[in-house]
């Protein structure tokens, strides 16, 4: 049933797993209720919730909750199965969570101290050692994570963890404080779906990509004792379809409801949780297309985008137009950047200075026989891409730019294959508070997301002083020179910052949203 990433088992493991293996036997039943688009009858007194999610599925990386798979961290923590060493507050500063401090020892030396009182659910105490075990796989096995945190060694001592790395990593805190870096137990090991023995609340014992997944009670839970004994997150990724099934009672709450439907429950018995988040829309150029290589025509099409009307109208004013990945009201947010904005008449006269123009009379502008197209590939999960695409579509079509929408669930694959030229998704671009994050992921010759390509030498030499400045309001101005930079060569297109909400229904408490995205199923959550 278990994959052990750790190469030696000690002696009580098969104990363990043993335990995992019939908690995650127990749910079968249910699974198959859950799987057939039901859920099973409970018992007198047993309290169970159902909760309506658009992102547990492959298309948004989040194929199961093992935290060192992809962005499957993020299904670890929203759900209540993992727990990081730190967390954030609703002020997005950081708190103690499975650890209590840390000091700084010098440049590359962290040494941290855990709680004392914490176990995993597969029985195993939680210790220096445990952790220590956690990190050597993530950083073996998840390049994102290798990347960010750069660690050289780690030590144990009892409750005592330090870590050594390769050069300095200011952020290191903030980078453990990731979904990825939700500690789970490696003796235990991995299940064959991706399931994980963390330390949080809940237990999965069913886990079905892009269907979802059934989570019990931690009896043992180190933080208080959960309100709920049983709950079902279903992946439905229609909006009219979540719409509808929280208008039916077959939810209980939802995350990721369309912001159209968000009027349909603002009145009792319904409760709305919304915050500003820093996940934002934003469409990457492809630098091998060799019309986008034309800075005139990037910032042409940056041009032709009207952000202010997508989201005052099509979001319903549930989001601000942006201007770079950081909402306004960080210190290196939107106030300290400038953006082209939507100019369309401007953009015809960049298209043609450079070459492009309508010989042929049919609306578009062309080149050598052939029309400027834009193929533009996003994907449905989050409701508002596919409104983007269209009103992107539209005003793009008034310069003389022809878009073909491509709005796929395997949008992965024209990726892979390079049929694209902008691919427009959505990310939470500082969810660890700290603004390196979105720049090591997106933009540098080595990040893993910097899918079309782009090179600054510019902002290589940027990012050398930040990964070496420890001070934040030094990182705060390499950050605002480092989006100018981006935006000055239109290699992105930022179009929004989103509110983020969730919907809650007759007796659901405890369920709030938060600024960082993570956090949702916690141990206050409740239904009377």
């Amino acid at each position: 049933m278990f994959k052990n990433r750790i190469f030696h088992k000690k002696a009580g493991a098969a104990v363990l797993t043993f335990c995992v293996t019939a908690a995650l036997l127990s749910g079968c039943t249910g699974a198959k209720a859950e799987a057939e688009g039901s859920s099973p009858a409970k018992e007198d007194g047993e309290k169970v919730l159902t909760y309506g999610d658009t992102t547990f599925n492959a298309e948004n990386d989040e194929s199961d909750v093992d935290p060192h798979n992809g962005y499957s961290g993020w299904a670890c923590i929203r759900y209540g199965i993992g727990e990081t060493l730190f967390k954030y507050s609703d002020k997005m500063e950081l708190e103690p969570w499975l650890a209590t401090e840390y000091e700084s020892v010098d440049e590359n030396t962290w040494k941290i101290t855990l709680r004392d009182d914490v176990s995993f659910t597969s029985g195993r105490r939680l210790d220096a050692q445990a952790v220590k075990e956690c990190l050597d796989d993530l950083v073996s096995v998840h390049e994102r994570a290798k990347g960010d945190l750069k660690i050289k060694e780690i030590s144990a001592d009892g409750q005592t963890l330090t870590i050594v790395t390769e050069e300095p990593v200011p952020a290191l805190i903030n980078y453990l404080s990731d979904p990825y870096g939700c500690i789970v137990d490696m003796e235990a090991g991995v299940t064959e779906d991706g399931n994980v023995a963390g330390t949080g609340p809940y237990i999965a014992t069913e886990v079905k990509t892009d269907v979802g997944l059934t989570l019990v009670k931690n009896e043992d839970y180190w933080d208080g004792e959960p309100n709920l004994d049983t709950i079902y997150v279903k992946t439905i990724s229609d909006g009219d379809t979540m719409t509808m099934a929280m208008q039916s009672g077959e939810l209980d709450a939802a995350y990721g409801l369309p912001y159209a439907s968000l009027p349909l429950f603002a009145q009792e018995p319904y409760t709305i949780s919304s915050v500003e988040t820093s996940r934002s829309f934003f469409g990457q150029i492809n630098y091998k297309t060799p019309a986008l290589q034309d800075e005139k025509v990037r910032k042409a099409i940056a041009m032709s985008i009207d952000k202010e009307s997508f989201t005052e109208t099509l979001l319903d004013g549930n989001g601000t137009a942006a201007a770079g990945p950081f909402p306004a009201n960080f210190a290196f947010g939107d106030d300290t950047v400038t953006a082209p904005g939507y100019q369309p008449e401007e953009a015809k006269k960049l298209l043609a200075e450079a070459g492009w123009a309508d010989s042929d009379k049919d609306g578009y502008v062309d080149k050598d026989g052939e029309n400027l197209t834009i193929r533009w590939v996003t994907y449905p999960s989050r409701q508002e891409l596919p409104l983007l695409a269209e009103t992107v579509q539209a005003t793009l079509k008034e310069v003389g730019i022809k878009v073909e929408v491509n709005c796929s669930a395997d949008f992965q694959s024209f990726l892979d294959s390079g049929d694209w030229d902008i691919y427009a998704g959505a990310f939470v671009c500082a969810p660890t508070g700290d603004p390196e994050y979105f720049f090591t992921t997106h933009c540098l010759d080595e990040s893993s997301k910097n899918r079309g390509g782009y090179h600054s030498d510019k902002l290589q030499e940027l990012e050398n002083q930040m990964k070496a400045t420890f001070d934040t309001d030094e990182r705060a101005k390499l950050a605002t020179e480092m989006t100018q930079t981006i935006l000055d060569d239109n290699a992105f297109i930022f179009a929004s910052h989103l509110r983020m909400s969730i919907v809650s229904g007759k007796g659901v408490t405890g369920l709030e949203a938060h600024p960082c995205d993570y956090y949702e199923i916690t141990v206050d959550l409740d239904k009377n």
